[in-house]
């Protein structure tokens, strides 16, 4: 079933939770709603789901407008952060509940009713845990009980809010890559809130990035990462470097450093901020006549394949971060307060609208 949302729009009070939101979420995908918290996601999650009403807005369902239906009828599976599982029932009966209260007409008998939840459990390989109670497992299996149940009534798009956001890093990275992998196997049309940018790129076939109520950016992760349509998706989107300085035609400038922004060339003598990503900073040894920002290395810390280094620029305070290998960090055999130079290998510039233009770096 493919979703799509037009011109949402959802007010608490004085708040907007969502401002003329559209977005399409294509049959068969999983798709990340992102963001930080606030930004309305779960609100329009909610909205899809049929849980909460728009001010105004429609809610298409396979072309036909839903906004009007229930949650019943609107056949979505919803999976909460804190698994709302019934704990007085074995987990057999909890993946059976939604079978068990459908209208008589629909209910399927008693031996239907075993036999799916029987597929569901060896789905999310607990078939060994049906007679526990919720109680008595781990946060990774009541998670995984809570979207068999989700699953069990063969919903048509699956929604889940944070699904991961109670548990802990290690439990969160190995589900989500068993989510991916049950995806890939059963195609229901997705949609999971998160705010935890690595599960989104890693897990979904789309990414909607939103802020504030309004839709930033949608894109497949790698789009999004690599060619973010703001700044806000820039700095959201992993840790960044910023680099204040004065745009003109088609070159930034930060006090003595200029780099080329091709994109910008018609723009006359305005604030202008280059992002560019640690690992996108190419780290040398300073000589006489090196081109490039010349800073010196307050801090490094090396373990594993990546070396992180602070620098410091000449002409102020501010840090600039750069990741390296750790092989090339041996290489140069660094030391603390040594001067470097270092050149961004990838910026992308953006107009400064919040800045009067004063050159410098920040890590973010």
């Amino acid at each position: 079933m493919s979703i799509e949302v037009k011109h949402i729009n959802k007010r608490f009070g004085e708040f907007v939770a969502l401002n003329n939101v559209s977005a399409n979420f294509p049959a068969g995908e999983l798709t990340a709603l992102l963001g930080p918290s606030g930004c309305g996601k779960t609100t329009l999650l909610r909205i899809i789901a049929g849980l909460e009403s728009p001010d105004s807005g429609q809610v298409l369902l396979d072309g036909d407008d839903a906004s009007a239906r229930n949650v019943r009828e609107r056949q979505v599976g919803f999976v909460f952060q804190h698994y709302a599982l019934f704990k007085h029932m074995t987990v057999f009966e909890n993946i059976a509940f939604g079978l068990r209260v459908k209208p008589r007409s629909q209910r399927p008998s008693e031996a239907q009713i075993r036999e799916k939840v029987k597929s569901l459990l060896e789905l999310v390989q607990l078939d060994w845990l049906a007679d526990r109670y919720p109680p008595q497992l781990s946060g990774g299996q009541r998670q995984r009980i809570a979207l068999a149940r989700a699953l069990a009534v063969e919903p048509r798009v699956l929604l889940l809010d944070e699904p991961f956001g109670a548990l802990d890093a290690k439990v969160r990275k190995e589900l989500r890559r068993w989510l991916r992998r049950l995806h890939d196997e059963l195609h229901v049309t997705s949609i999971f809130v998160t705010h935890d940018q690595e599960e989104a790129l890693e897990v979904a076939d789309q990414v909607v990035l939103m802020n504030k109520g309004n839709v930033e950016q949608i894109g497949a992760p790698g789009d999004v990462y690599n060619h973010p349509a703001s700044p806000f998706v820039y700095g959201f989107l992993g840790n960044v470097n910023l680099f204040h300085g004065r745009l003109h035609e088609g070159v930034l400038d930060t006090g003595g450093a200029r780099f080329d922004a091709p994109d910008h060339a018609q723009t006359r003598d305005a604030a202008g901020v280059g992002y560019v990503r640690p690992h996108d900073i190419e780290v040398d040894r300073y000589s006489p006549g090196a081109t490039g920002i010349v800073v010196q290395l307050r801090r490094s810390h090396a373990i594993g394949p990546l070396a992180q280094l602070e620098l410091e620029r000449d002409d102020n305070a501010e840090l600039i971060e750069a990741v390296i290998s750790s092989d090339r960090f041996e290489q140069l055999n660094l030391k603390s307060g040594e001067t470097l130079v270092v050149r961004p290998k990838r910026l992308h510039v953006f107009p400064d609208h919040g800045s009067k233009g004063a050159a410098g770096g920040a890590a973010q």
